[in-house]
């Protein structure tokens, strides 16, 4: 073992390997007795790849080429973005909602007779109006397409309407809007797709309004399924049955006796209770300080399902989440065996296996399925392949420290770690103290190659779940209710300080990084004169900046009222949303920052990043600004997250006086490049 100082270690993870590897599969789901999920593509212009894996196939197959791109932009952060119909004898058919133009497009793989001899033909018409008509969360039935519609109605972000509608999959809709039969009115700000009953009968789904966000409460509503003219159906009688403004229901099912299965918070937890479809009473059928759900960012994630002989799959836990097996007779509950860490949904299942998708911290993320007769469970598509030698992978640890009032605070602690070099001794490494998106969100325990990049090279991370974080029940959540760049930004330094205590930090050489909400925390920790002096710098990725501009015409319909709860009703705490920008108390700024930001970001746009940039212009603050066309909100072009990762270790040691030389310093007072073509680098 040789010892070099920290952050100049050699590391087999690059940038390039990094962007390679970049984001995980997602939206899995069962048609017939085949799993189909989405994969990016990071080097393909960073579109996602409908997969299928057939019983007994040697392998994942494509099913469309480039450039098809199956993702949903409703609430912008889309939703479950396709459905399957296995079809006796002709094959599946899928519908699935293209990127592009946000149109609904129906595909039959298998009855093509050789590459690109059966393209997907449009089901929905294109609007000029606003941001178009768009689509998620569908339900194939009746020669119909049950989903969400979110259809623009002006220009103005918060110009539009959502409903649940039927779109005809004979194409009759592709070039006329009255075709699509709308089975809902827009009572109801925002809703999720439907569910159908066993019987054909009824109908579920779930709704909230401005301005709560779903987290917060939401409202089960139950409709009549009745016959139409024409042979159709329609939905009739819809009336709430639980839920409301202190309730969260994140999911909703039919189980197969006609009863509902829904994962509400009412007892401070999301919890699985069965609810009486008629009446509304609902019975707890695994009481426990535990999550049986998640913040229902994306529409239509899945996070239980009922299998065929009664019992119901189910991800729970604190903090991380594991796959189970739940008997509602019994309330017994039996884990999954594996070396999966983490579990994360929608959840598939085909009779008596349920498959999801897992990982851990040696491990990316991978398509697993549990037999539940047997008990087998092993990974069957997405297969992890170590991309270096495991031995450079760091190994972390759950830590909860003390916060301030004695509260907990809870973190995923990556140390420096490297097969053959360690630190000099009596030194303590580098620290990036990683603050997560959302703010309603959570840091997971799972290999992910950005952090390896910075630990083979003798940097210590540390991922924040900070109050307000999910996976700790409501009251851990509700610690944010109105402590936006309070709370926030207090617990990711308490994380700081306590391993610059225990000399797992090196107190001098501490940054703070961020995208969305994370970038918020990070910059607002470096305007916070509670947290003066302990950032050398900070990494902000697309962040939130200036809560005065990031409103009802500033950012997606979605958040446009998140900061109500956040922060406190525009109309009340107007000082507050002044008080609380990091870009109107830039003049507490003082350390470096690098700024990376999509040009074409609606939820965080460009004119967030450059309200600080005015605002420290001209201050002698070091920073660059990074802009990358065609980027949104979260990078997916594997050149742009190249950069992207170059740009923030380059930060890193330009500011903790680190040389290597695979690495070129950051330019903090000069202009460079983004993206190839970019708009560029401002310093």
């Amino acid at each position: 073992m040789h010892q070099a100082p920290y952050g100049s270690w050699p590391s087999p993870i690059d940038a390039a390997l990094v962007a390679a590897r970049s984001g995980a599969p997602e939206y899995l789901g069962a048609v017939g007795d085949e799993l189909w999920w989405t994969v990016p593509r990071p080097d393909e212009g960073g579109r996602r790849a409908l997969m299928r894996l057939a019983p007994d196939a040697g392998g994942a197959v494509s099913v469309l080429p480039a450039p098809w791109n199956v993702r949903s932009r409703v609430h912008e952060y889309g939703g479950q973005p396709w459905a399957g119909l296995a079809r006796d004898g002709g094959g599946p058919l899928i519908v699935f909602a293209d990127f592009a133009d946000q149109r609904l497009h129906a595909a039959e793989p298998d009855t093509a007779e050789g590459p690109g001899a059966a393209q997907p033909r449009p089901l929905t018409p294109l609007s000029s109006v606003g941001g178009g008509l768009r689509w998620c969360d569908p339900v194939l039935r009746d020669g119909e397409v049950w989903c969400v519609l979110e259809e623009f109605t002006g220009e103005r972000p918060g110009e539009l309407r959502r409903l649940l509608a039927a779109v005809p999959l004979d194409g009759t809709a592709a070039d006329d809007r009255s075709a699509i039969r709308e089975l809902t009115d827009d009572r109801h700000r925002f809703v999720t797709g439907p569910r159908i009953s066993p019987d054909g009968t009824r109908a579920a789904w779930l709704a909230w309004d401005h301005p709560r966000m779903p987290w917060d409460g939401t409202e089960l509503v139950i409709a009549d399924i009745t016959a139409a003219p024409g042979g159709r159906h329609e939905l009739t009688g819809a009336r709430t049955l639980i839920g409301g403004p202190g309730e969260s229901v994140a999911q909703v099912e039919w189980a197969a006796d006609g009863t509902l299965l829904a994962a509400t918070d009412r007892t401070g937890w999301w919890n699985l209770h069965r609810v009486d479809p008629d009446t509304g009473d609902a019975v707890g059928l695994c009481p426990r300080d535990e999550e049986f759900a998640d913040a229902l960012w994306r529409v239509g994630t899945r996070w239980f399902a009922p299998l065929d002989d009664g019992r119901v799959a189910v991800l729970h836990g604190v903090g991380a989440r594991r796959l189970g097996v739940l008997d509602p007779a019994t309330g017994e509950l039996a884990d999954a065996a594996g070396p999966w860490a983490e579990w994360s949904g929608p959840l598939a299942v085909r009779g008596s296996r349920v498959a999801a998708i897992a990982g851990g911290p040696d491990r990316g993320r991978e398509i697993v399925c549990l037999d539940t007769v047997t008990g087998r469970c092993r990974a069957v598509a997405e297969e992890h392949e170590h991309a270096v030698d495991p031995a450079y992978y760091p190994e972390p640890v759950a830590r909860t420290v003390t916060g301030p009032g004695g509260r907990e605070v809870h973190a995923y602690v990556y140390p420096p770690r490297h097969p053959e070099f360690t630190g000099p001794d009596g030194a303590a490494p580098p620290l990036v103290v990683r603050a997560h998106g959302g703010p309603t969100g959570r840091a997971a325990m799972l290999l992910d190659l950005e952090i390896a990049h910075l630990t083979s090279r003798g940097f210590a991370v540390a991922d924040v779940n900070y109050g307000g974080s999910t996976g700790y029940g409501r009251a851990y959540r509700e610690r944010l209710a109105g402590q936006w760049g309070v709370v926030d930004v207090e617990d990711c330094a308490a994380v700081a300080r306590a391993l610059v205590e225990e000399s797992a930090a090196d107190p001098d050489r501490i940054a703070i990084s961020g995208g969305s909400a994370g970038g918020w925390t990070a910059a607002a920790s470096l305007a916070s004169p509670a947290t003066a002096g302990l950032y050398a710098c900070a990494a902000l990725t697309y962040p939130v900046i200036d809560l005065a501009t990031w409103d009802e015409n500033g950012t997606h319909d979605f958040e446009a009222r998140y900061l109500d709860g956040l922060i406190g009703p525009r109309d009340e705490a107007a000082d507050l949303y002044r008080e609380r920008s990091p870009a109107a108390r830039a003049d507490l700024i003082s350390v470096p920052f690098v700024l990376l930001q999509g040009l074409d970001d609606p939820i965080c746009p460009p004119a967030q990043a450059e309200a600080l940039l005015a605002a420290v212009v001209g201050r002698g603050v070091p920073h660059a600004y990074l802009t990358f066309p065609g980027e949104g909100h979260g990078f997916r072009r594997a050149e742009t997250i190249r950069r992207a990762i170059e740009a923030e270790l380059g930060l890193y040691l330009t500011v903790f006086g680190i040389e290597r030389p695979d690495a070129p310093a950051l330019d903090l007072g000069g202009l460079a490049t983004g993206a190839p073509g970019g708009a560029g680098e401002r310093g």
